[in-house]
């Protein structure tokens, strides 16, 4: 399994950017091909030392690197990406990876 993880650094304004994610982008992410699991923190995402400047963690299934780079060359994946500058104007960090199981 591949993941896709973004961290959204916490908004100005929470309620717009709740508003935004879960009513626009996510519905938008789920078209993307190959996406076979989207999951997001339940309640604030905490550090060693306490809260995060994270606001939200959002973790994106594929089956492979590969299928997940490829879902990001579709038109459904570029208009994804292309979203964020909607609403994710406090910076987000995207990384992604394969899964290994220790």
């Amino acid at each position: 399994m591949a993941r896709l993880l973004a961290m959204y650094k916490t908004p100005a304004d929470k309620a717009a950017f709740d508003g935004y994610y879960f009513g626009t982008h996510v519905p938008l992410a789920k078209t993307v091909p190959g996406l076979r699991k989207y999951e997001v923190n339940a309640g604030p995402v905490m550090g060693m030392q306490g809260p995060s400047a994270t606001y939200l963690v959002a973790t994106l299934h594929f089956d492979t690197v590969a299928d997940l780079t490829a879902a990001l060359g579709t038109p459904q994946g570029k208009a994804t990406a292309d979203d964020l500058k909607n609403f994710a104007d406090a910076g987000v960090d995207i990384l992604f990876f394969d899964d290994k199981v220790v």
